[in-house]
């Protein structure tokens, strides 16, 4: 009898392990994967510091997480259709967008840079005058670039848009750019990998942020659960040395 009660106890154990499993919720992550070394794809995988630190966070808060490459701009709009549950791309935090969406606490700081082609002779001057500036639409380089050179003035040729960094990038090497304004991180790791060079940095002081839909206090809770304990346990320190060291 004993022994028909143990194996019974250990089965319903069993059978709750495997519901919890089969049952642990999934949330669909949004990113833009031309944006590394925070997000970008590698042998047909979206890979990166944001990756691996959204299911890092996972790992550590029980759910699981399904990473969706998307253009940077429409990474709100999926979020406050439902499309997206978490929004993981280097996104900076700023008023306009915490309007609309709750962020995370900060965990990583950027400025911007400005980079040019590798022997073309330019400078940080590309900013000025009758000069071509690429940017990656809706990013905070484009609204500095916009606000603080285009409606100025400053800047008379044009601010041109594009979806992906990696966009951006082939126009400045084919020189059809003058110069591009980016986030300093990335615009070092562009500089590690094709003839661009950064000339000058712009200090703006920002801070990233992962994102859900305004009002998710509940997933919000439970990122800001996981990204504590990624720090507390060394791993958020791997990652730094992976992919920035």
């Amino acid at each position: 009898m004993k022994k028909i009660t143990l194996i019974t106890l250990i089965s319903v154990i069993m059978i709750f392990s495997l519901s919890m499993m089969v049952f642990a919720e999934t949330y669909i992550v949004g990113t833009s994967a031309g944006f590394p070394p925070f997000e970008y794809v590698e042998d047909g995988e979206i890979v990166g510091f944001d990756v691996d630190l959204i299911r890092a966070i996972a790992e550590s808060q029980g759910f699981e997480v399904d990473v969706k490459d998307l253009s940077f701009d429409s990474l709100i709009a999926g979020v406050k259709t439902g499309n997206l549950d978490i929004i993981a791309a280097g996104m900076t935090i700023n008023a306009e967008r915490e309007k609309v969406v709750d962020f995370s606490d900060p965990y990583y700081g950027s400025n911007q840079s400005i980079i040019v082609k590798e022997g073309s002779g330019k400078n940080m001057t590309v900013i000025f005058g009758d000069n071509n500036i690429g940017v990656q639409t809706g990013t905070t380089g484009d609204t500095w670039v916009t606000e603080n050179l285009a409606e100025k003035g400053i800047l008379k040729g044009r601010v041109k848009h594009f979806d992906t960094f990696v966009m951006v990038l082939n126009d400045l090497v084919n020189e059809n750019l003058d110069g591009v304004v980016l986030d300093t991180p990335v615009a070092e790791r562009f500089a590690s990998m094709k003839p661009v060079k950064i000339v000058g940095e712009i200090i703006s002081d920002e801070q990233y942020g992962i994102a859900v839909n305004e009002g998710n206090t509940e997933l919000l809770n439970k990122i800001n659960a996981g990204l504590k304990e990624v720090k507390e346990s060394g791993k958020f320190n791997e990652l730094i040395a992976k992919y920035f060291q």
